[in-house]
């Protein structure tokens, strides 16, 4: 088989594999604009014979999702403002700093990621109940606050900074958090990028923690405004068609804008070190 005829296979394949998997998502989009019942007809159609944004005026003007929009950057935003911070102090710390117990510690951190995070949910409910955080934005986010993959991503890239660098500024004067904030962060910005991505697509899909914490209507993220709309409107799909595309469509523009910085801070994070 010629180069040409074997470079033209695999792009006809690539291309077949993308369309498979781009199709539900424009089937999606297409249906949100359809008129109600239009989708359930046999055969479905694949586009609107008339398109309308009366689905999404629908889900805005009388199911409250522009409230639950509002919730859900409230809360993703909170949580990956605070997991960059704590994620990145810690993870330097494992990777930099001399302390009793450091590999030991971190080990435990490790042997952690075994565990379910199912299993953790029942006795951190209760903790939060004792301390009153229950239906509110912070039973969210404060579990959210620092995760073990964000602080193995961190430590694993920052060993890769070279120790005559940090000992040069500490020789120069420059103390712990001037040595962090000013030459430490800036050669972390890569992985800064991938983390802060991974946990705000995480915080956004979230849906079992805050099914479980937020009781009230009004602190309902969009995924869990999404699943008490299909209890409402189960036969309308035009309507739930057009909640997963606002559900969807934020996060999706976000992750194709910086795919690029995702990728290469997952890739240097996994070769470094």
């Amino acid at each position: 088989m010629s180069p040409r005829l074997m470079k033209a296979l695999i792009n006809g394949l690539l291309i077949g594999a993308a369309a498979v998997a781009l199709f539900p998502l424009l089937w999606m989009l297409s249906v949100s604009f359809m008129a109600p019942g239009e989708a359930s007809a046999l055969p479905p159609s694949l586009l609107p014979k008339h398109s309308s944004w009366a689905n999404y005026r629908e889900l805005f003007v009388h199911a409250g999702m522009g409230r639950y929009l509002l919730n859900s950057l409230l809360v993703a935003g909170a949580i990956t403002a605070l997991s960059l911070v704590f994620n990145l102090m810690a993870g330097y710390a494992f990777a930099k700093l001399r302390f009793a117990g450091r590999e030991r510690l971190f080990q435990a951190l490790l042997g952690a990621l075994v565990i379910p995070a199912q299993v953790a949910m029942l006795p951190l409910f209760l903790l939060l109940k004792y301390i009153g955080l229950i239906n509110s934005y912070a039973g969210v986010v404060v579990p959210a606050m620092a995760t073990v993959f964000g602080i193995f991503l961190v430590r694993q890239y920052t060993r890769s900074i070279p120790d005559e660098l940090l000992e040069a500024a500490r020789i120069d004067g420059a103390g712990e958090w001037r040595i962090f904030a000013q030459i430490v962060l800036p050669l972390l910005k890569p992985i800064v990028v991938t983390l802060a991505i991974f946990t705000f697509l995480a915080a956004w899909n979230d849906f079992m923690w805050p099914l479980i914490v937020l009781t009230g209507q009004e602190h309902y993220t969009l995924p869990i405004g999404l699943a008490s709309l299909a209890r409402e409107h189960a036969q309308d799909s035009e309507l739930m068609m057009a909640g997963s595309v606002v559900t969807v469509l934020p996060v999706l523009l976000l992750f194709l804008a910086m795919q690029r910085y995702y990728l290469q801070g997952l890739l240097l994070g996994s070769v470094k070190g």
